[in-house]
């Protein structure tokens, strides 16, 4: 059986907003299996689903770029927060920006671009930084989105310059509209985005393993209440309304405008605008997201280095 730390009990709770004892008695059930144990509270209704249980703890930067019908996020990552502020480390991640404009978003193609400041690669400039500075960096991930004919909007949350920060958001606006008008519309949406961590554009690109695996456990909540089956049924399909609500952009509630649900917002901005508008894609990195820091005993390292 696997031993039950605090630090689980603290992670599940974190997660999930349960409480203490209910946390514990779920892993316990699940035998330390974190995923499960979220499984197992939400069945027993002790626990809302959680969006994406990620862990932001990585420091670093994100930026981005954009360049007409076409824009591009990345995400370079440091050891300390320290090391983001400064000035050379900053102008690497808004460089990254724009070559990963001119490499696809592809991380690959990107650290053998060569920089026509330095005449070196752009991997090659990061292991000149990382000795400079006395820091371990990586250029994460990165990724480019474009349209054929519209405009690419992007939002930087937490900016620590122009176009760096601690979110980056691009969103792509398919139409024929006026582009200064397409742009305001797309910061707002790219503001949304941020606020509200929409994992899918619209309802056809939800995942069906996804919804399946929510039916089942909302199936799990109806039954214990002790309803007929028909009733039960339409339970299901109303917990499952509300899961888009939660998940799909173009099905939330506009953070600027809770009465109107985003897509609403597009469609009457096109007939304001005499042009059909289309949400074609949108990207948002959080810094950090799905990494976890290495925490530090701060005690127990000034213990270690005393006894060295």
């Amino acid at each position: 059986m696997t031993d039950i730390t605090a630090a689980m009990v603290k992670e599940l709770r974190e997660t999930t907003s349960a409480g203490m004892l209910d946390c514990k008695k779920a892993l316990v059930e699940c035998n330390g299996n974190m995923d499960e144990a979220v499984d197992w509270l939400r069945k027993k209704g002790l626990a809302s689903a959680a969006k994406k249980a990620s862990r932001i703890a990585a420091e670093g930067l994100v930026a981005v770029a954009v360049d007409g019908n076409k824009g591009a996020v990345v995400e370079v990552n440091s050891e300390t927060d320290f090391v983001a502020k400064n000035e050379i480390f900053q102008e690497y991640v808004t460089d990254a920006a724009i070559v990963a404009l001119r490499s696809n978003g592809d991380v690959c193609e990107m650290k053998k671009f060569n920089c026509p400041k330095c005449g070196k690669t752009f991997e090659e400039r990061l292991t000149d930084m990382i000795a400079k500075i006395g820091e371990n960096m990586n250029l994460r991930r990165a990724k480019m989105i474009e349209v054929n004919d519209g405009v690419v909007a992007s939002y930087i949350h937490n900016a620590a310059g122009t176009n760096i920060g601690k979110i980056g958001v691009l969103v792509a606006l398919e139409s024929k509209a006026d582009k200064a008008k397409l742009a305001e519309l797309g910061k707002h949406i790219a503001m949304h985005v941020a606020a509200s961590n929409p994992l899918f554009l619209n309802v056809a690109a939800v995942d069906p393993a996804a919804v399946e695996h929510e039916k089942a456990i909302y199936s799990e909540q109806a039954k214990a209440s002790g309803k007929p089956e028909n009733i039960i049924e339409k339970m299901v399909e109303g917990r499952v309304r509300k899961y888009y609500d939660e998940v799909v952009l173009e099905e939330q509630a506009y953070i600027m405008d809770p009465d109107k649900k985003v897509k609403q917002v597009v469609a009457d901005t096109a007939i304001e605008l005499g042009a059909d508008i289309k949400i074609a894609d949108f990207a948002c990195f959080k810094l950090g997201e799905g990494l976890q820091k290495k925490e530090e005993d701060f005690a127990a390292e000034v213990a270690s280095q005393l006894n060295k």
